[in-house]
C-alpha cells in the first residue's frame, strides 16, 4: 500500500495528513530517499512525534522549515544537499528550527552557504542538547558561531566547520567551553585563517578526540605534525588528515 501511495503521491497527498504516525514515518523515509518531499507537501506528512528528518535529496527551502513548528520532539535534521550548494536554506529558516525544536541533537547544514552566524547563534541558544553540528561549506560562518556553540552546547561531540571563515580565536572560544572534554571529532579543513595554534589547541584541550581533519589550511605548517607526533602515542586517534605547504 505504501509503495502504491508513494508512486502516486501527487494524487493522494491530500489524504496523507490523517494517517497514523507510524505509517507517516515509513512514508517520510521513502519520500526522503526519493527526494519527493517539497515545500508544498511537507506539511501533509509531518506529525508531532517525528524525530528524524533526512532531507538531503529533497528540494526544500526556508518555507519547508517553517512547517516544523509542531515537531517539538525532532532530534535529527539533515539538510545537507547531496547534489550542490543549497542557497535556499538561510538563517531565517534555521532560526525557525531553533525556536521550534529545542530537543535537536544532530544537525547537518553542509553546503548551506546562506546560513550565517545569526542562524547558528539561535541554534546554540535554543538547542542546548546538540551533539553533532555540521557547518562545513557554510562560507559565511565566523568565530561568533564557534563561540556560541562552545558557550551554550555542553554536550557537543562532533563539529564540522570546514571551509568557513573561522580563525584561531574561534577555535579557542569553542574549546574554552564545557564541550571540550567531550569532543571526539573536529573537521576544520580548508579554513584559510587557521594556524598551528588552532591545531595545538585541539590536541591539548580535547582528550577524547579521535577524528581530526585539518587538511587544506595554507597557514598550518609542519610544526603541527610535530605536535601531533608528540601526542599520538597517548591518543587513540582513528583518522587524521593534514596538508603541508
Amino acid at each position: 500500500c505504501l509503495r502504491c501511495l508513494e508512486v502516486n503521491i501527487s494524487r493522494y497527498i491530500s489524504e496523507i495528513k490523517p494517517l497514523p504516525p507510524n505509517i507517516k514515518d515509513r512514508l517520510i523515509k521513502i519520500m526522503s530517499m526519493r527526494g519527493q518531499i517539497t515545500d508544498s507537501n511537507i506539511s501533509e506528512i509531518l506529525h508531532s512525534e517525528v524525530q528524524r528528518l533526512y532531507l538531503q535529496s529533497c528540494d526544500i527551502s526556508d518555507t519547508a522549515l517553517q512547517h516544523l513548528c509542531n515537531c517539538r520532539k525532532l532530534k535529527v535534521l539533515k539538510l545537507r544537499s547531496s547534489r550542490e550548494n543549497r542557497d535556499c536554506i538561510t538563517s531565517e529558516g534555521i532560526k525557525a528550527v531553533a525556536s521550534f525544536c529545542s530537543e535537536l541533537c544532530e544537525l547537518s547544514l553542509k553546503g548551506c552557504g546562506c546560513v550565517t552566524d545569526e542562524g547558528v547563534l539561535a541554534l546554540a541558544l535554543n538547542c542546548r542538547l546538540l551533539r553533532i553540528v555540521d557547518l562545513g561549506g557554510c562560507s559565511s560562518i565566523t568565530d561568533l558561531s564557534l563561540q556560541a556553540l562552545g558557550k551554550n552546547c555542553p554536550f557537543l561531540q562532533c563539529v564540522d566547520f570546514s571551509a568557513t571563515q573561522v580563525s584561531d580565536s574561534g577555535v579557542f572560544a569553542l574549546l574554552s567551553g564545557p564541550c571540550a572534554k567531550k569532543i571526539e571529532e573536529i573537521h576544520m579543513g580548508y579554513c584559510v585563517n587557521l594556524t598551528d595554534k588552532a591545531v595545538k589547541a585541539v590536541l591539548t584541550s580535547c582528550p577524547q578526540i579521535c577524528i581530526f581533519l585539518f587538511h587544506g589550511c595554507p597557514l598550518i605548517t609542519d610544526h603541527s605534525r610535530e605536535v601531533l607526533a608528540q601526542l599520538e602515542g597517548s591518543r587513540k586517534l582513528k583518522q587524521v588528515t593534514w596538508s603541508v605547504y
